[in-house]
This record gives structure tokens, C-alpha cells and sequence, in this order.
């Protein structure tokens, strides 16, 4: 089910930020990648645990690493930032234990990271000039 909301609230960001404009902004795609970034590190504080905190939060800022690069050089960084970061999901466990963690978020965020790297590869095919550099900042 976590699987199926994910898709389903994927669909609906991606729906709301076309029919307000804000994916019109170069900004919008790599800001939702660090913000999908920050949750692991959410739920180490929640669990409490030191070592997850670090580590969830070494993990967060080479995902925001690779969306400031994504912002200047181009978007598809972003697509590879947020598919990976549902691969990452994915494995997540295999790494770290954070007992701050739902048990239904990896299958929900990593579905929901998937659906909007894919929707964000659909409309760099798709929009002529939506990946153009002249929208970053110099």
C-alpha cells in the first residue's frame, strides 16, 4: 500500500507544481531532492541514535551536493539525485539502522522518489530549454 500512496502523492506534487508554475522555476526539482534528503535524518533524531544521525545526515549532504550541481550544470543530475535516492531506499537497511524509521517509509519515499525523477526525465525530454543552463544562477 506505501508503494501505491507514494505513486499516488508523486502524481500529485507533480500535478500541482505544473498547474501552479512552480516547476517552471529551474529550482523546484532540486529543492524537493533536498528535501527528500532531510527525512532519514528526521527519524535518526526521532530514534535517537547518534551514529544514525551522523550517518543520515553524511548521506543528506551528498544528496545536497549533487543537487546544487544538478541546479547549475544541469537537471538530469537531479533525475539521477532522486532515483537514487529511491535505489537508496531501497537498501537503506542494508547500512544503517535507524530506529526512528517507519517500517512502510522505504517503500513509500523510495515510490514516491522514483515517480518524480522519471516525471522530471519526461519533461527534460519533453520541454525544449526546461534543462537550459541560461536558468541557473551565474
Amino acid at each position: 500500500m506505501e508503494y501505491l500512496i507514494g505513486f499516488a502523492l508523486g502524481a500529485i506534487v507533480c500535478a500541482f507544481a505544473k498547474f501552479s508554475g512552480f516547476d517552471r522555476e529551474r529550482v523546484f526539482y532540486p529543492t524537493v531532492a533536498c528535501v527528500v534528503a532531510t527525512y532519514y535524518s528526521l527519524f535518526a533524531v526521532m530514534g535517537k541514535s547518534m551514529l544514525a544521525i551522523t550517518l543520515e545526515a553524511l548521506i543528506g549532504c551528498a544528496f545536497f551536493v549533487l543537487a546544487a550541481a544538478g541546479f547549475r550544470k544541469s537537471l538530469w543530475l537531479i533525475v539521477v539525485a532522486l532515483v537514487g535516492h529511491g535505489a537508496f531506499d531501497a537498501v537503506h537497511h542494508i547500512f544503517i539502522e535507524n530506529p526512528g524509521m517507519p517500517i512502510w517509509w522505504p517503500g513509500f519515499c523510495g515510490s514516491i522518489d522514483v515517480f518524480l525523477g522519471g516525471y522530471l526525465a519526461f519533461l527534460l525530454k519533453r520541454r525544449p530549454g526546461f534543462a537550459s543552463n541560461s536558468r541557473a544562477l551565474s
